[in-house]
Parts: C-alpha cells; sequence; structure tokens
C-alpha cells in the first residue's frame, strides 16, 4: 500500500502541475491573455491553489522560467554538437510532437511579452536578470578555458556570447527571418568554442532555428513527461 503523501509532498505535486499547466496556457495564449483562473482549471485546481504557491502570474512565469532554464541545460553535461539526442526523447521531432513544437515557440513568444513587461519594472527585471545569469552559466560550463584564452576572453565571457548568439537566433527566428538556421547557428557556437578548429566548407542551409537543437529536444522530452505524469496521477 502506498503511504500518504505528506503536505509537503503534495504541495509539490499541486506546484509542479501549475507550472505544467501555465507551459500551455502561456504558450497558448501569450504572457498578458493568460490568467491565473485559466491556468488553475488547466491543472485542475481552483484559483486558490495557485496564490498558495505563487504571489503573482509573474511569479509563476518566474517559476516555470527557471524550471525550462533547469531542464535546458541537462545535467551540466551539455554538448551542443552532439549527435545524440537527450534521454526521453527521439533523434528528431515526428509528427506527433508537432504539438509540442508550437508549444515550444508559443513559450518563446510568451517569454518575449513577459521580457518586454520585466524591463519597465525594477524588481521583476532583476529576479528575471538573476535566472537568466543561470542561463549563461551553463553555456560557460561548456567552455575550454585553453580555447578561450586564445580569443583574449574568460569562460564566462564566452558563455554570454554563445547564450546571445541562441537567444539571439531565435529572436530573429521568431520575427519571421530564415538568414540563420541549425547549420549557421552552430558553426557560430562551434567557432566560439574552438577557435583554433580547422573549418570545414560551408554546406547547405539547415532546419530553421529556434534555439539550439539540444535544448528544443530537452525541452519537448520535458513536456511530454511532464505529460506522462499527468496520465499517472
Amino acid at each position: 500500500m502506498t503511504p500518504p503523501r505528506s503536505r509537503r509532498e503534495q504541495q509539490q505535486l499541486t506546484r509542479d502541475a501549475l507550472i505544467r499547466a501555465g507551459r500551455v496556457v502561456f504558450a497558448r495564449d501569450g504572457y498578458h491573455q493568460a490568467n491565473l483562473t485559466l491556468i488553475a482549471t488547466e491543472a485542475g485546481y481552483s484559483k486558490g491553489a495557485v496564490y498558495s504557491n505563487f504571489d503573482s502570474k509573474a511569479d509563476l512565469f518566474l517559476a516555470m522560467l527557471e524550471e525550462n532554464i533547469d531542464v535546458s541545460l541537462g545535467d551540466g553535461a551539455w554538448d551542443p554538437f552532439g549527435s545524440q539526442a537527450p534521454d526521453g526523447c527521439s533523434a528528431d521531432l515526428p509528427d506527433e510532437q508537432e504539438e509540442v513544437a508550437g508549444l515550444i515557440r508559443g513559450l518563446s513568444l510568451a517569454t518575449l511579452e513577459f521580457i518586454a513587461t520585466a524591463a519597465r519594472d525594477e524588481s521583476l527585471v532583476a529576479q528575471l536578470a538573476t535566472r537568466l545569469d543561470v542561463l549563461v552559466e551553463g553555456y560557460a560550463a561548456i567552455v575550454d578555458p585553453s580555447q578561450s584564452e586564445h580569443q583574449g576572453l574568460l569562460p564566462e565571457e564566452v558563455g554570454a556570447l554563445l547564450a546571445a548568439l541562441d537567444q539571439g537566433a531565435a529572436l530573429l527566428t521568431l520575427s519571421g527571418s530564415r538568414v540563420i538556421d541549425q547549420r549557421i547557428l552552430r558553426e557560430g557556437m562551434r567557432r566560439l568554442l574552438t577557435p583554433t578548429e580547422e573549418r570545414e566548407p560551408a554546406g547547405q542551409k539547415g532546419e530553421p532555428v529556434l534555439h539550439d537543437e539540444v535544448t528544443r529536444r530537452r525541452i519537448a522530452a520535458a513536456i511530454s513527461l511532464g505529460r506522462g505524469v499527468e496520465a499517472a496521477e
């Protein structure tokens, strides 16, 4: 017989469910149009459950963003050029994953809305910066210090440039531009990481880019896993 859950365990399960529901609602409706009642309903709870776990919609969004960053960085052994898909996610995004790809795009758009809102609020932008610092640290963790020395940069500075390249490429794609694809993004990241390595000649255009493919696969795996948890509950 399964022992009853403690109050802390139940609260964590509720919090996790609300974050998963937030992903769905924010991706579908955008940050401004989403509201806590919709998120609570999606999760199967009352609005009061949201306020028991989060101070506001912004607080919930920050928690969701933090979890997405943790998922993107994985276990710290991130190889942006690896051919292997992360555990729990197939090598490709098959047709049945199209909905997941749409969620990732919707979350990216909602994040742009949130950034524009937070930038006008000193308290919010400080909290957002803390989360983004973690993301930059994740990029910096894959930098070889001996390679960065050739560029006269510290590993954390190369990490910041990698973050700017990856996130900037996503911004261009969301804006409708197709000037950067996966091949160009990965080659740019490779040149930052291994500046002395011999380069291959330019190839054909690759897939449209909305973040590095390893990041997208990890987020897709987390979304799929979250749905499995919901079904089990």
